[in-house]
């Protein structure tokens, strides 16, 4: 019973911990101090400038994560919905595997040339990938493994 315990309190904490990163990142996003296009002196692509949805906004936070205004509006949404999901286990253990799932498929989107920027949405490519398959493997680590072992069955025969 202590086991069980421990795992449902180790899932909401990494839902709360994932939370709380994308929010900061979403957050930070929206500052311009924070945010740069490298060889210039913007912080970021104005609206007014922006020749498109995707450059809107678009620069890289702390000057490594490229990032544009949808992308930040994602992160906040995903921060807030983690930073929520700590209120029980059973929300915890929901975010967890949506988010794995999500963040594996984003983090491999990165990878590809044609997927890249989401197929003209958010940039996902750079720093965006290594971020988004670590809190995705996080994710797995403490939403899918982490309760199977508790339960005593193989991650394969969880339904």
């Amino acid at each position: 019973m202590e086991n069980i315990n421990a795992a449902k309190m180790a899932e909401r904490y990494c839902a709360l911990g994932i939370g709380i990163i994308y929010l900061l990142l979403g957050l930070a996003g929206f500052i311009p101090a924070l945010v740069s296009i490298p060889g210039t002196h913007m912080s970021y692509i104005p609206l007014d400038e922006s020749t498109n949805a995707y450059s809107a906004g678009f620069g890289y936070i702390f000057g490594l994560f490229p990032t544009n205004f949808l992308h930040n509006i994602v992160r906040c949404g995903v921060g807030l919905w983690g930073i929520a999901s700590f209120i029980s286990a059973h929300s915890s253990r929901i975010f967890n595997r949506g988010f794995a799932i999500a963040y594996i498929v984003l983090a491999i989107m990165g990878l590809l040339p044609f997927a890249k920027t989401s197929f003209g949405f958010m940039p996902l490519f750079g720093n965006n990938v290594w971020v988004n398959a670590l809190a995705a493997i996080a994710a797995i680590y403490y939403g899918i493994i982490i309760p199977a072992k508790v339960e005593g069955v193989s991650v394969a025969q969880r339904s």
